[in-house]
Order: structure tokens, then C-alpha cells, then sequence
């Protein structure tokens, strides 16, 4: 009996259990602007992203990683403890954002998943993660239609990775209006959050004992963010509970307010969020601690949560290392002051609203105009520049005038095939996430009017294509800036070409010139474009790709690459049918079949190519429409018999006249694969040259020590001639140490030759030009950390960890800027699953392989001090 009263008494002011004290939630917002090429499904180089392939790669590498695996530091800064952030951040992370994590980085993405089931199983059965409208579009300037189509695909994304059905949605950029939170309670989403500057009155929720009660003005973000709020609708759209006034205007008596749909609210905490993002508060942990306490309310309630929210990025990317202060604080500091790290869900789930909110009719949390960032010349996002953005108002006018005509593409041609396009259309992000061949045609079985032919069924994804594109064009990001040729603005007018040309392929309808006349009407702050319809010809027909072009990548490439009989070429699957390479001197020509599968729209075509490889830069491409094996075989007895008379003139004239004169060149490659072949046809010009340099650096290697130890100015040329020279031998010896087989001695032979060169490189003040040196020594430590924590030999264990030690202390002499952060993660997870737990039961036998492993601790940075 007393067991059971002390168990009664322990849950009753267990804070995760029953509101009790002080609850802190700390919410991220990740998202990125979809950034994939609309034809090919993947995201191009960025050269401004650089050293990193693309903004996504880049952001990823300084916050979404690093906050998976945010480091605990000791004052010597030696690694203490590794925090996954999102067990313990309220986070949204945007659903195109999550796809790219997923193909990037399965690691981190699973970290993230395994945090909610993880937060889950602390905070009774409510995880972090909440939901996002699927492309981060502005609601409120949304149709009824996708409204609905933004929230379903965002549940069921959601529902796809964390396993369980969303309590909270995020909106893009926290635009609301009553409309959107009738489309929110119609999909069963219990929650939102909101800046405190979106309220606009608030008052206790009558009750019997309290019928009356008087509402509270806040308009002018005065609500108390300390409580969750009910927000009450009506069935009169756009019209809330709160719109009543008291009085001659209450609802009828047969009404009860309480009987009515509501969606519950919380609102940020304005001041703390904005010091997050602008001022130092994140820079230590006791500092976040303190700012938050300063908003703990003084009044003996029960219970209050201090909630603050901000860009997710902002913990690493824009501002760097602050994960780090954001691991402290949830596992150290805010602990120690007797506080409670939760999540939105938890804490509803303890406090049922007893207040009710009124919103403002249309607002967002980065526009002080409602939503006329994204509609309007408002000012917001002109970053006080002369730049005007009257081009905000033509260009959706345009878009929402795209968006009616596919629409009717969309119903005219998709009840042929469908039998409810419509539901087709939100069931359709099932395809979205799995593509694969099986997954595609169960969707098309559940959704067909009747069994479809081949053509019909890439009329159907054709269909649904145009309007994921037709959706991806209202992308937020399109308006959020100064300039329509930006980007972000080029982007969602890339998004609107594809939905063109698919509205073209399957119902022939040319809405492409009407389209460009209504984009004449957005005026750009560039002289060189003018207008949006400049804008799109320039930036957008340009990156159009068609399937030829698609062959023509492939055929070129194929000069460089031995293709397999099928290989994935971004999103399409290329089936070599047929080929055939003949050198003649200088001269490569190869001829082929190829059938191009997209792997998107099941769309195919069967095509003939040659390409002739002229010597260096030129290359000459043609591609045509396969026209029967007879035709073929005589193409190609043509083509090689004019490269037998070893004319380039002769072959080309063949090719013009077979192919009807159309031909490709380097250009027209994908910038991926035209760069990687430009770096191969440079490699002999380079290594001529690094030979000529090196012949110089030698030649002159005694006047190049008389000037540095006269202390004069080096010549450039001398200088230039030994940095060229001596990176290339690092070149050459990381090469080495790389494809080295696994003998001890030649590895050692290798870091002793890079150990000399960084020696001469100080010596000689050079600066080392080797880019491939950082990840290829990474890597090795990796790999020979990796091979000593689980497949070591104890025979030879002590020569492995000094190997291990010295090709980090090179790494520091060639000046890398090594990033120890995956090798620190995979020792310090062997340390307390492995080499500590056998402490406690060390034998003799294995006493000196243990210490020696907690050694090789120290070296990696890592506080192995209570061990050792």
C-alpha cells in the first residue's frame, strides 16, 4: 500500500508525467530551397557553395551533421561526451531537405529518426519531430486545392520516416490565415507554432463557473508565450470564434463555442528567438541559460514553458560551433537549474489549453505586411538597396494563371486514366518517396480507371509530374529575395518549364508563349534582363534537356568511360543495345544504340549515336531516332568506312549527312561529367608541365636558398616553379600512401617522403596546391582506425598506433586543416562499447593492447584521463 502511495506521489511531481516547473523547448527549423535540376532529379555543381559541391553538401558538412553528433568539450578541449541534438531540439525538417539527407548521408539521416523514437520514449510516447507543408509554400496565397495536397504529402512524408503519424505541422515561414487552419484541422493536425507577433487578442475559455471573460488586445506581440493557446473556427470560412464579440453578438445558444473545431497554438518566445539569430546568447551555454531564465515568470504557476524557435541552420552554419552550446545546455545546464527539456507535443500533452487565441487575418513571421513578401513590392527583403520588387506581383499573377490552365490539363486528361485524379494527385507522394518499378505500378493499379496501356501509363506520371512541378513553383524561396533572376527566382520559373512541356506531351496544348507574355510584366532590377520573360529565356529555356541531349552525355562520356550494358545516368536508365569504337591516328569514333528509360515518367525513346573524338577539345556529336536494324547496320558501314580515309572533314560530312546535320560538342555535356572530362584531356598538358616546373625548381634551387637566407623577396617565377614542384611530389607520395597494399614499410617510407616535403614547403615558405590531400588522408585515418578498434593484430598493434599517430602528425605538418570529427565518432563509440568494458575485466594478456588504445585516445582529442 505505501509503495503504491510513494508511486502515486512520485509520478505527481515527475515533470514528465505532470506539469510541474519550468519546461524549455528549443525548435529548429531546417529546410533548404529545393535545389535539383528539374530534368535531371539531382543538384548540379554550385561553384559559390565551393569547396563543397553544393550549398546543401556545404550547410550539411557545418550544421546538420555536426548537430547529429554535437561534441561536449573539457577545458584542455578534449571530446567528453558526443550529443545527438534532435533527441533533444523540437525540429521540422523540411521533406525535400530529408530526401537529399536520406541519398546523402544514410548516417546522419538515421541519427535524426532514431532521435524522435528516442524523445519519444522519454517524453511518454511524443517525439521531436514535427511535420512540414511538403515545399515549403505560403499557405495563405494557396488555393483550397493544394492547401490540402501541401498537408497530406507533408503527413505522409513524415509518416514514411519517423514511423507515426504527425501532432504538429510546420508552415513555411509561420504564414497563416483562417483558411489554413480549417485545411490543417480537416487532415487531423493537433498543433502549430507561431511568432507571438501573429495574435491578435486572447481571453480564458469561458467556462460554467466563468461564462464571461474578457478578451485580452495583443496585437502588438504581448501575448504571453508561456502557454498553449486554443484557437477556435467556425464553420464560416475565415471566421474564429474570437470574431464574435461579447454581447448582442455571441453565437446562438444552441451553439456551444467548445463543440467547435479548434486547432491548438503555441507562440514563440520573440525576444529570446531573435537574439538567437542576431545577437551572441548562443556563443555558452550558461549565457542560452541565463537568456532563457529571464523569461521564466515569477507568479507561482504550476508549470510554464519557455519556447523560442529559429532557423535550424543557425546552430552551425550561420552560426559556427554553436551546436556545441546547444549540447551543453541540454545535458548540463538547464538540467542543473531544475528544468525540463521537452517538445511542443509533451507539454500539450500535460497542459490542455485553458486560453483562447485570435489570430490576425493573414500574417507570417518574416514579412510585417501579412504575406506581400511573396505577393507584393513591400520592402521586406530589399535589404534597404535602391532594388525595387514590383516583379513580386506579375510573377505569381503568372504563376496562379499556369497553375488554372494544368489544372485543366489535369482534369480533362487524368479522369481518362484515373479514376479520381484528384486523390491520385494527393496519394501521390507514396511514388514520390519509393520509385521503384514495383511501387509505381501497385500506385497505378489502385488509382487506374481501367488497365492502361504503356503509352497511357507515362501519360499518367507525366500527369502527376506536372503537378508536383506545378506545386514545386510556388516554392517560398522564389519571392523571399530582392530580385527575380536570383536563384531561388530561376529555380521555381524551372519548376514551371517542366510542368509546361509535360502539359505539352500529353495534351499538346502550347502554354508557353502566353505564359512568357504575363512574365513581361514582372520588371527585373538587372539591365541585362529587363523583364521575367528575359529572365526565363535566358536562365530557364536555356537549362532545358531533352532525352538527345541525354544521349549525347552519354555518348561522349562513353569515350572516357568503359558503360556497362546498363547504367543509370542521373534519373534514366541508358541500355547500351549496341557499340562499336574504332581509332584511326587522332581520330575516335564511336557508334551505338541506346534506349534512354526515364525513371520518372517510364517515358523511352530508342536512339541512334556517333561521336568523333577529333583530338583535344573537339568533339563532334550527332544523335537520331532509331529507324530499324537495316538503316543501322548502313550507318555504321558509312561511318567507318570515312574514318578509314583519316579525314576529319570526310567523317564529319558523313556524319552531317546521315544524321541530318544536328550535332552536339563538350558543351553540351552536364556540367558534372563535361568538367571531368576536361580535367582528363588537361591531365598530359598538366603533368608536361609539372615536369617543366620541377626541371626549373631543381635547376635553381641554390639561388632560391641564397635569396631566403639573404631574407630578399623571391622572384615569382621561382617561387611559382617550387610550389608547383613540390605539391606535385606530395601529389604523387599521397597517391602512394594511398594505393599502398598493406605493407608497413612502404607506408612508412611514404609518410617519411610527405614529412620531408612539408619540411621543404616551410623551409621554402610554400604554399601547398594539393586539394585532394585533406579527404584521401581522412580517410586513411579512418580506415586504419576502423582496422585497429576491431580487426587488430596484437603482435603488431604498438607499430599500427604509431603509424596511425604519424600520418596525423603529417597531416598537421602539411598544414590540412585536418577534420578529426568521423574518426573522434568511431573511437569514442568503441570506447564505451568495447575498450571500457573491458577495463573492468582486464587480464594480463590484454592490459597493454587496452592501454595503448586509450593512448591512441589522446592523439584523437578525446578525454581518456579517468581511464588512463
Amino acid at each position: 500500500m505505501y509503495a503504491a502511495q510513494e508511486t502515486v506521489a512520485s509520478e505527481a511531481t515527475d515533470p514528465l508525467k505532470t506539469a510541474n516547473g519550468v519546461y524549455v523547448t528549443v525548435h529548429g527549423h531546417f529546410y533548404q530551397p529545393p535545389r535539383e535540376n528539374p530534368y535531371l532529379d539531382a543538384i548540379e555543381r554550385q561553384p559559390s557553395a565551393a569547396p563543397f559541391h553544393d550549398w546543401n553538401e556545404r550547410i550539411h558538412h557545418e550544421c546538420y551533421r555536426p548537430n547529429a553528433f554535437a561534441r561536449v568539450l573539457n577545458d584542455r578541449g578534449e571530446l567528453v561526451e558526443i550529443v545527438n541534438n534532435y533527441e533533444y531540439l523540437s525540429f521540422n525538417i523540411g521533406p525535400t531537405l530529408m530526401s537529399w539527407l536520406e541519398r546523402y548521408d544514410v548516417e546522419v539521416y538515421q541519427r535524426i529518426v532514431e532521435a524522435d523514437r528516442k524523445s519519444c520514449d522519454r517524453l511518454n510516447g511524443h517525439g521531436n519531430a514535427i511535420a512540414q507543408v511538403y515545399n515549403h509554400i505560403i499557405m495563405p496565397l494557396a488555393n483550397e486545392r493544394d492547401k490540402q495536397t501541401q498537408i497530406r504529402w507533408g503527413k505522409e512524408d513524415f509518416r514514411s520516416r519517423f514511423g507515426r503519424d504527425p501532432e504538429g505541422m510546420w508552415l513555411a515561414e509561420t504564414a497563416v490565415d483562417y483558411a489554413t487552419l480549417e485545411a490543417l484541422v480537416a487532415e487531423g493536425i493537433k498543433f502549430i507554432v507561431l511568432a507571438p507577433s501573429q495574435a491578435e487578442r486572447c481571453r480564458l475559455i469561458p467556462t460554467d463557473e466563468q461564462p464571461v471573460t474578457q478578451w485580452l488586445e495583443v496585437g502588438g506581440s504581448q501575448i504571453d508565450p508561456t502557454r498553449p493557446y486554443r484557437c477556435y473556427l467556425n464553420g464560416n470560412r475565415g471566421l474564429a470564434i474570437g470574431d464574435w464579440e461579447l454581447g448582442d453578438r455571441l453565437p446562438s445558444p444552441t451553439t456551444d463555442p467548445q463543440s467547435l473545431p479548434y486547432i491548438d497554438i503555441f507562440f514563440y518566445d520573440g525576444p529570446i528567438s531573435r537574439d538567437m539569430g542576431f545577437n551572441d546568447v548562443l556563443g555558452w551555454a550558461g549565457t542560452f541559460a541565463g537568456r532563457i531564465g529571464s523569461a521564466v515568470r515569477g507568479d507561482h504557476r504550476q508549470s510554464q514553458l519557455i519556447s523560442v524557435a529559429t532557423d535550424g541552420e543557425t546552430f552551425g552554419h550561420h552560426k559556427g560551433g554553436t551546436e556545441k552550446t546547444l549540447a551543453f545546455a541540454f545535458t548540463h545546464e538547464l538540467p542543473r537549474r531544475g528544468w525540463t527539456v521537452t517538445n511542443y507535443a509533451h507539454y500539450l500533452s500535460l497542459n490542455t489549453p485553458k486560453w483562447e487565441v485570435e489570430l490576425k487575418p493573414v500574417t507570417a513571421w518574416s514579412c510585417a505586411h501579412g504575406v506581400n513578401r511573396w505577393q507584393d513590392d513591400c520592402g521586406c527583403g530589399g535589404e534597404g538597396g535602391v532594388w525595387h520588387q514590383k516583379w513580386r506581383r506579375p510573377l505569381r499573377t503568372a504563376l496562379d494563371w499556369l497553375r488554372d490552365q494544368l489544372a485543366k490539363v489535369y482534369e480533362e486528361h487524368g479522369k481518362q486514366v484515373f479514376r479520381d485524379p484528384w486523390q491520385a494527385r494527393d496519394e501521390y507522394i507514396q511514388v514520390i518517396r519509393d520509385r521503384s518499378p514495383a511501387n509505381v505500378e501497385k500506385f497505378l493499379t489502385r488509382h487506374r480507371s481501367r488497365k492502361l496501356t504503356a503509352a497511357e501509363q507515362v501519360d499518367a506520371l507525366r500527369l502527376l509530374e506536372m503537378q508536383r512541378h506545378s506545386l514545386l513553383m510556388y516554392t517560398s524561396c522564389g519571392w523571399f529575395f530582392e530580385e527575380l533572376s536570383r536563384p531561388e527566382g530561376t529555380q521555381i520559373l524551372r519548376y514551371a518549364s517542366r510542368a509546361l512541356e509535360l502539359a505539352g506531351d500529353v495534351s499538346g496544348i502550347q502554354l508557353e508563349k502566353p505564359f512568357i507574355k504575363r512574365l513581361s510584366q514582372a520588371a527585373s532590377n538587372v539591365e541585362l534582363f529587363k523583364h521575367g520573360a528575359e529572365v526565363y529565356r535566358q536562365l530557364v529555356v536555356t537549362a532545358q534537356i531533352t532525352m538527345e541531349q541525354v544521349a549525347a552525355h552519354y555518348a561522349i562520356s562513353s569515350l572516357f568511360t568503359t558503360y556497362p550494358a546498363q547504367q543509370r545516368i542521373y534519373c534514366y536508365d541508358a541500355h547500351q543495345l549496341d557499340y562499336q569504337l574504332q581509332r584511326m591516328g587522332s581520330l575516335t569514333l564511336a557508334v551505338g544504340q541506346l534506349r534512354l528509360v526515364s525513371e520518372i515518367t517510364w517515358e523511352s525513346t530508342h536512339l541512334v549515336f556517333a561521336v568523333l573524338h577529333l583530338g583535344g577539345w573537339d568533339f563532334h556529336c550527332c544523335i537520331q531516332p532509331f529507324a530499324g536494324r537495316r538503316t543501322y547496320s548502313h550507318l555504321k558501314d558509312k561511318l567507318f568506312a570515312s574514318l578509314q580515309e583519316a579525314s576529319a572533314a570526310h567523317a564529319i560530312l558523313a556524319m552531317s549527312q546521315l544524321f541530318n546535320g544536328h550535332s552536339f560538342n563538350l558543351q553540351k555535356l552536364f556540367p558534372e561529367e563535361r568538367h571531368r572530362i576536361m580535367r582528363l584531356l588537361s591531365h598530359n598538358t598538366l603533368t608536361r608541365l609539372d615536369q617543366l616546373y620541377t626541371q626549373v625548381y631543381r635547376d635553381n634551387y641554390g639561388v632560391l636558398m641564397a635569396f631566403h637566407r639573404d631574407g630578399l623577396p623571391v622572384p615569382q617565377e621561382l617561387q611559382v616553379a617550387a610550389e608547383v614542384a613540390i605539391s606535385n611530389r606530395a601529389a604523387i607520395a599521397l597517391q602512394a600512401l594511398e594505393q599502398e597494399n598493406g605493407d608497413p614499410q612502404q607506408s612508412l617510407s611514404y609518410l617519411a617522403e610527405l614529412e620531408a616535403i612539408a619540411t621543404e614547403a616551410n623551409h621554402l615558405r610554400c604554399r601547398l596546391n594539393i586539394p585532394d590531400a585533406k579527404p584521401t588522408l581522412e580517410q586513411l585515418i579512418l580506415r586504419s582506425l576502423w582496422h585497429l578498434l576491431h580487426d587488430s593484430n596484437p603482435a603488431t598493434l604498438s607499430a599500427d598506433v604509431q603509424r596511425l599517430e604519424r600520418t596525423i602528425e603529417v597531416a598537421n605538418k602539411l598544414n590540412l586543416g585536418l577534420s578529426m570529427f568521423r574518426a573522434q565518432e568511431l573511437y569514442f563509440k568503441c570506447l564505451h562499447n568495447q575498450i571500457v568494458p573491458q577495463l573492468s575485466s582486464e587480464t594480463n594478456s590484454n592490459s597493454s593492447h587496452l592501454h595503448q588504445l586509450l593512448r591512441l585516445g589522446q592523439k584523437l582529442a578525446v578525454d581518456v584521463s579517468a581511464w588512463l
